[in-house]
């Protein structure tokens, strides 16, 4: 694997740990011994090709499944050893963002955002009214609490989805392909929105995807898979400049990428 030299520095504060993970599916071997660790409070983006196990990784991180080999720690708990009660802990502690924004089309979108804070904690109507405002007024979208999600614009959904996200005020928040289905100007919008929003959050953001110029976009770490395994990380720029023949194949088409001479052995 090709890795930044300054990684050891970057990652000193971890907020997820993978080490040495193997997860199979009968005879197809998905991952492949993967060690990757997630920094606090930065954005890291799982990059690569469809079918490289990037839902996998995901699934492991928030234990809906089980590696076959190794471990998955998240903030400071092993995944695969924790009762069932350390990892119903340890989710709350997540949102996410889903690929299609899983919103309820038949609740409207207060009722939406609210639908945490109804089921985990006991807020008055009046305080989740607040937050929900508040949520909606940070993603840029004040003022529909009532509308239904068919009225909205694939953006919109996609913001909506990013405010229940973060409405129990998660540490950590995962985002299953934040751009799919959305023009390129939304897709850039959507970006922006991420960055804004871990800078005001200091939430770690964990993002899955196979959008090159988005990835590059919001990321302060990469990693990139490719056939189950990981073959490089590290910041953006060193990324780019990476000597990796299948990392420059992927990444060219969408990126000016410097000569080959240019690159870190």
């Amino acid at each position: 694997m090709t890795v930044d030299p300054r990684r050891d520095e970057l990652l000193s504060d971890p907020a997820v740990v993978f080490t040495g993970v193997h997860k199979s599916f009968g005879p197809k071997h998905v991952l492949r011994g993967i060690d990757l660790t997630i920094p606090r409070g930065r954005t890291t983006v799982i990059l690569g090709p469809s079918g490289t196990g990037k839902s996998v990784f995901l699934k492991l991180l928030v234990g809906l499944l089980t590696a076959d080999e190794g471990t998955v720690v998240v903030d400071g708990t092993d995944i695969a050893a924790a009762s069932e009660r350390q990892v119903f802990e340890v989710r709350k502690k997540i949102g996410m963002l889903f690929q299609d924004g899983a919103l309820f089309d038949s609740l409207t979108v207060l009722e939406n955002i609210a639908f945490p804070l109804r089921r985990h904690t006991k807020m008055s109507e009046a305080a989740i009214r607040e937050a929900v405002a508040h949520r909606l007024e940070q993603v840029g979208l004040p003022g529909i609490e009532d509308q239904m999600p068919s009225s909205l614009s694939g953006g919109m959904r996609k913001r909506v989805s990013l405010a229940r996200a973060i409405i129990l005020e998660p540490e950590i928040v995962l985002f299953d392909e934040p751009n799919s289905g959305l023009d390129p100007v939304t897709s850039d919008e959507i970006d922006a929105l991420i960055g804004k929003m871990k800078d005001e959050l200091g939430i770690t953001f964990v993002v899955i995807s196979h959008d090159i110029v988005g990835a590059f976009a919001v990321a302060d770490w990469i990693a990139m898979l490719h056939g189950g395994h990981l073959i490089a990380e590290g910041t953006p720029d060193w990324v780019r400049t990476c000597a990796n023949p299948v990392v420059r194949t992927f990444l060219h088409r969408n990126l000016a990428l410097p000569p080959l001479e240019d690159c870190h052995p």
